[in-house]
C-alpha cells in the first residue's frame, strides 16, 4: 500500500476532477433534468481516466483491453444519454414554443402595452455626442422592440453606441432577429453585439464594421515565413538531439533527424487542420500560423488569430477544441504504436525516468511495457518519442491562460472572468514550477510566451450570453483533466512504488 506522501500527485489529480465533477453538479441541479442528464454525460466522459488513475495509483494496472472496454462502455452510455438529452429537450422546445405563442399573440393587439410602455420607450440618451449618425442612429433604435430588447438609455461608446434596457426573450432567439434586421437595414456597415454590462444586465452595443479583425499585413505574412523556417530548422534540431548529435555541429546528418521531425510536424499541422475545419464551418477566416520555434521540444505549436468576429462562444469553443482534440488524438495513437512496437534492440534508448515525466505516459508506458520499466534503460520504437512530444505540445496549448487553446475554451464555458483568473493562476503556477525546477526552461519560456503574447483574453463574441451545451463543457473538462495528466510528473517514490525506474 502506497503511503500519502507517494501517491500525492495522483491524489491530487484526482481530487480536482472530483472537484470539478461537483462544480458541475452543482450548476447543473438549476436546469433540472436536462441539466442532470448533462452532467451525468461529463461523468462518463471522465469516468474512464478516474477509475484508470484511481487503480494506477493503489497499484493495480489495467492492461489495454481493459482500458479499450472502458472506453467502449463510455462512449456508448454517453450516446445513450445522448439520445435521452435530446428526447428531454425535445418536451421542453415544445412547452417553450407554446408560451412563446402565447406570448406572440398578446402581443398581437399592443395598443394597450405600448401605451403603458410609451414613456418609458422614449429612450433616454446620455449627451455625450454620439459618433453615430443622427440617421442611423434612429433607424438602429427602431430595431429594437417590446417583445425583443426594450432599449430605455443610449450611451455613446468608442466608435457606436451601448443600448441599454431589457432582453425580452432567450438571448440566442433575440440576437437573431435583432441581427438580421440590423443587416436588412444596413447591410454590413455595423456589427450587434450582446454582452453583458458593468451591472450584470444584457446590453446591445452598436459598431462600425470598421472595427472587425484585419487580415494578415504582409510584414505579419513574412514573419509568419520566417518562424516556419525558424521551426522546421529546430524540430530538426530537436531530433538530432534525441538522436545523440547536434545538428548544427554535424549538418551532414541532416537525413537522420528528416523522419522525427515529420512525426512531429504531423502533429503541428493536424492542430492547425483541426482549427480550420471548425473554423470554415462557422464561416470564420483564420490568420496562417505563427510557429514557435523552441530547440527543447522542436516548437511550442503556434499562434492562430482569428480574422474575423466569432458568432458565439459555441463557435469559439469548437475551433479552439479542434486543434488539440486531433493533435491530441494522433499523438495518443502514436504513442500506443510505439510502445507496442518497442522491443529490445528498439532505435531508442532512453532511461526509465524518462516516463517519469507525465502520469499519462509513464501509467500507459506500465501498462504497455510492464516489468521494462524495471530496468534503468528501456528500448523504444521512435514512435513513442513522437507521440510524447505531441502530447506535450498539446498539453501545452490547452493551459487555460489568454488566447492559447484552454484559454478559449475555459472563456467560452464560463466567460472572460473566470478567464482572466485562470490566466493569472497559470502564469503564477508557472513562476513557481520555473522556481523550483531550474534545470528545466520550458515552464518559463511558456510563460513569457503567454505574458507578452498571449495572456490577452480572445476579443467578445456578438452573442456573449448565450454559453456553449453542457456536453461541451464536458469535453472542455475532460481536455483540461488530460492536459494535466500529461504535464503533471510522477513523484520518483510513486514511480519506484509502481515499478517506473529501479
Amino acid at each position: 500500500m502506497l503511503n500519502v506522501s507517494e501517491t500525492t500527485t495522483v491524489f491530487i489529480i484526482l481530487l480536482v476532477a472530483f472537484g470539478l465533477l461537483a462544480w458541475g453538479y452543482n450548476r447543473a441541479k438549476a436546469y433540472g433534468k436536462l441539466g442532470i442528464l448533462a452532467w451525468l454525460q461529463s461523468v462518463v466522459l471522465m469516468s474512464p481516466w478516474l477509475i484508470f488513475f484511481g487503480l494506477f495509483a493503489v497499484g493495480i494496472y489495467l492492461n489495454l483491453v481493459g482500458i479499450l472496454l472502458l472506453l467502449i462502455a463510455s462512449v456508448a452510455f454517453y450516446i445513450y444519454l445522448g439520445k435521452r438529452l435530446r428526447a428531454e429537450g425535445q418536451d421542453v422546445m415544445l412547452r417553450e414554443k407554446a408560451a412563446q405563442r402565447l406570448q406572440e399573440q398578446e402581443a398581437s393587439n399592443p395598443i394597450e402595452t405600448s401605451e403603458s410602455f410609451r414613456t418609458e420607450s422614449d429612450q433616454k440618451i446620455v449627451p455625450d455626442v454620439l459618433p453615430i449618425p443622427e440617421e442611423d442612429l434612429q433607424l438602429i433604435k427602431g430595431i429594437f422592440g417590446i417583445d425583443t430588447f426594450f432599449a430605455t438609455e443610449t450611451i455613446s461608446y468608442q466608435e457606436g453606441a451601448i443600448f441599454k434596457g431589457n432582453l425580452r426573450g432567450e438571448p440566442d432567439q433575440v440576437y437573431d432577429r435583432l441581427s438580421a434586421k440590423l443587416k436588412t437595414n444596413f447591410g454590413e456597415k455595423y456589427r450587434l453585439f450582446l454582452v453583458e454590462g458593468t451591472e450584470g444586465r444584457p446590453v446591445m452595443i452598436v459598431l462600425p464594421s470598421t472595427d472587425d479583425p484585419q487580415p494578415a499585413t504582409l510584414v505579419q505574412k513574412n514573419l509568419a515565413l520566417v518562424l516556419l523556417v525558424a521551426t522546421i530548422v529546430t524540430t530538426l534540431e530537436a531530433s538530432g538531439i534525441l538522436l545523440g548529435f547536434d545538428l548544427f555541429n554535424n549538418w551532414g546528418r541532416y537525413q537522420e533527424a528528416i523522419p522525427l521531425s515529420l512525426g512531429i510536424w504531423a502533429v503541428l499541422i493536424s492542430h492547425e487542420i483541426g482549427h480550420r475545419i471548425l473554423a470554415k464551418r462557422y464561416n470564420l477566416r483564420l490568420s496562417l500560423p505563427f510557429f514557435l520555434p523552441t530547440w527543447q521540444i522542436g516548437s511550442f505549436g503556434a499562434i492562430t488569430r482569428f480574422e474575423s468576429l466569432i458568432p458565439s462562444r459555441t463557435a469559439l469553443f469548437d475551433v479552439a477544441l479542434a486543434g488539440p482534440a486531433l493533435g491530441g488524438i494522433i499523438s495518443f495513437v502514436l504513442l500506443i504504436i510505439g510502445l507496442i512496437l518497442s522491443h529490445e534492440g528498439s532505435l531508442f534508448q532512453v532511461p526509465t525516468q524518462f516516463f517519469q515525466g507525465s502520469i499519462l505516459v509513464g501509467s500507459l508506458a506500465k501498462v504497455v511495457l510492464g516489468e521494462q520499466l524495471q530496468n534503468s534503460i528501456v528500448a523504444v520504437h521512435p514512435l513513442t518519442i513522437v507521440g510524447w512530444l505531441g502530447l506535450v505540445i498539446t498539453a501545452l496549448n490547452l493551459m487555460p491562460a489568454g488566447q492559447l487553446d484552454g484559454g478559449r475554451i475555459v472563456q467560452a464555458i464560463y466567460g472572460r472572468k473566470t478567464a482572466r483568473r485562470t490566466t493569472i493562476i497559470t502564469l503564477i503556477v508557472l513562476g513557481l514550477v520555473t522556481l523550483f525546477s531550474p534545470a528545466n526552461p520550458i515552464p518559463l519560456y511558456w510563460a513569457i510566451v503567454i505574458l507578452f503574447l498571449q495572456r490577452d483574453l480572445e476579443r467578445p463574441s456578438l452573442n456573449e450570453l448565450t454559453e456553449p451545451d453542457d456536453t461541451r463543457a464536458a469535453w472542455g473538462l475532460l481536455a483540461l483533466f488530460l492536459m494535466l495528466a500529461t504535464l503533471i510528473p510522477l513523484s520518483p517514490g510513486l514511480a519506484g512504488k509502481l515499478g517506473i525506474g529501479g
